[in-house]
């Protein structure tokens, strides 16, 4: 007989984040605020698309943005020049964040009398997928040049998101990137993603993009 005992620490982590993710989401509905998860690999795009989304939306909402990384303000200086709210969040080397975490960002940033907030996760496509922030729904962005091949190698995250931004379109010509298996693929591992091809860069599909988060702001707040 074992002298020692065993502790399944990962059930027991994720177990405890899901409990403040739904804490944390009950405490956003009743101050009528909507926290997207923003999710993507490195150079996707996500802080040029948190941009432009700004762009289509501050004369409708009142928008803040929570920037996450392991270290540096880049992304929160380059996001401050919107004139947005904006906090930078350092993850002391975490490869994600949890509800916790969220939580202290969001009470850093405040949200009192924000409509809107954006958290623009850590940059992987692995981590983020395993933890619950407590947001109103779950975006990705898949990029042209990171290959049609990513919902076969990283199935968590294209099973765990409400909307796939497919990024960088206006360079589609230069890339071997097959649109219509990406939105097969990631269609049988989640039948009621919504899929949303884009350039950032040119703003096309922004529009689509922008409405979908019109509506969905909405429903939150009708609920």
């Amino acid at each position: 007989m074992n002298s020692f005992r065993v502790l399944e620490i990962k059930q027991s982590v994720f177990e405890d984040n899901d409990r403040d993710a739904d804490l944390l989401r009950d405490e956003l509905k009743k101050d009528k605020t909507f926290l997207l998860n923003l999710m993507s690999s490195p150079g996707s795009g996500k802080t040029t698309t948190v941009i432009r989304t700004i762009e289509a939306l501050k004369d409708e909402m009142k928008i803040g943005v929570l920037e996450a990384d392991i270290d540096s303000d880049v992304d929160a200086h380059t996001v401050s020049k919107t004139g947005t709210r904006v906090i930078q969040l350092h993850t002391g080397g975490m490869c994600h964040l949890d509800a916790d975490m969220t939580r202290q960002g969001l009470n850093g940033l405040g949200t009192s009398g924000l409509d809107f907030v954006i958290l623009e996760n850590v940059g992987n496509l692995v981590c983020p997928a395993e933890f619950d922030t407590g947001a109103s729904k779950n975006a990705m962005i898949l990029s042209v040049p990171e290959g049609d091949d990513k919902p076969l190698k990283y199935p968590l995250m294209f099973s765990i998101v409400d909307v796939l931004l497919i990024n960088k379109m206006d360079a589609i010509d230069y890339f071997d990137f097959d649109l219509e298996a990406v939105k097969e693929r990631v269609k049988k591992l989640n039948p009621n993603i919504k899929v949303i091809p884009i350039s950032a860069k040119k703003g096309e599909g922004m529009e689509e993009w922008a409405e979908w988060i019109r509506a969905e702001v909405k429903n939150w707040n009708q609920q």
